[in-house]
């Protein structure tokens, strides 16, 4: 049995649901201890209220989440934005800890900005994958809908500048396309409430996709009829725990073994003990996903000689 200050120090009500008008359930946190460990320290909510996703390059705005299709959309300040027209800032790319079950979804689309065409292949994709069906995917399309449509500012580029669209499958590849371009930007396409084909509308941001890990232990701990706890983790040992009003237990709020054995079981939410989610571990049993896992795509761009462009 632990004290009454540490058990008191666990209960639900310290696990934050909201920062400013986003709503945080789970597998997502924004305190430790709660929600799941696979995304432990990835949110930070400021304290003027602003949630920010953190990741290997930084830490990004985030603007929504969304729970019933898993994705969270967050801004980069470094990319290219409408009002900067044809002058290029300094930029960085972004990447994902690759330990983690984040990807890039595909419903991102990259357009890279005066690329150096002796290290990338620009071409119009239809005309080049006729020619080249087996290289399709590595061509930067110069013929972009998207580059000839510029969400918001179709004619910021007023000519000036060239434009090519292009999927990075892999962080890496987008780190070694701005070797090679002067800026890029990501616009992503957002779907709304009107029937095919128009379905959907470009707008700047990244989307980041996520699984939502479901366990029985979960599902019971959540269960009204159980008690309605709310979804946990110990921040030592990374076992699951139902985190009550009352106490924490690894069952559910209302197991009668709990004041059988007057167990007061406590995560230590709130702390700040540093963890790496790659190393997370015994979340529970029978595991399961909302989404199917993805495999880490390979590296989809790279330079193999001097004289070879990337590909």
């Amino acid at each position: 049995m632990l004290s009454p200050s540490l058990a008191q120090a666990a209960q639900s009500n310290l696990c934050r649901t909201t920062c400013g008008d986003i709503p945080i359930k789970y597998p997502l946190s924004i305190d430790d201890g709660c929600g799941s460990p696979y995304y432990r320290h990835i949110l930070v909510c400021s304290d003027a209220g602003k949630l920010e996703f953190r990741t290997p390059s930084g830490r990004y705005p985030v603007h929504n989440i969304s729970y019933s299709d898993p994705h969270i959309l967050v801004s980069d300040p470094y990319m290219w934005k409408c009002e900067d027209e044809n002058n290029f800032r300094a930029t960085r790319p972004f990447s994902l800890d690759t330990s983690t079950h984040f990807a890039l979804s595909s419903k991102n689309a990259y357009l890279f900005f005066n690329c150096s065409e002796k290290d990338v292949i620009i071409e119009p994709k239809p005309i080049f994958c006729e020619r080249f069906p087996e290289r399709c995917d590595s061509s930067c399309d110069s013929a972009s809908y998207l580059c000839r449509h510029l969400p918001g500012c179709p004619m910021a580029l007023n000519g000036g500048s060239s434009c090519c669209s292009y999927f990075p499958k892999a962080t890496e590849s987008l780190r070694l396309m701005l070797r090679y371009c002067a800026s890029y930007t990501s616009v992503y396409w957002r779907t709304i409430e009107v029937d095919p084909p128009y379905d959907q509308v470009p707008e700047y941001g990244i989307r980041v996709d996520f699984d939502i890990p479901v366990t029985t232990h979960c599902l019971q701990c959540e269960d009204n009829l159980k008690g309605g706890g709310t979804c946990g983790f110990d921040t030592q040992s990374q076992n699951f725990l139902c985190l009550c009003e009352k106490a924490n237990t690894t069952t559910y709020c209302t197991d009668p073994e709990n004041e059988k054995h007057g167990k007061r079981i406590g995560v230590i939410a709130g702390t700040t003990t540093a963890f790496s989610v790659a190393g997370a571990v015994g979340v529970g049993a029978g595991i399961w996903y909302l989404r199917k896992l993805r495999a880490k795509a390979p590296v989809a761009c790279g330079v193999q000689s001097n004289e070879n462009r990337l590909f």
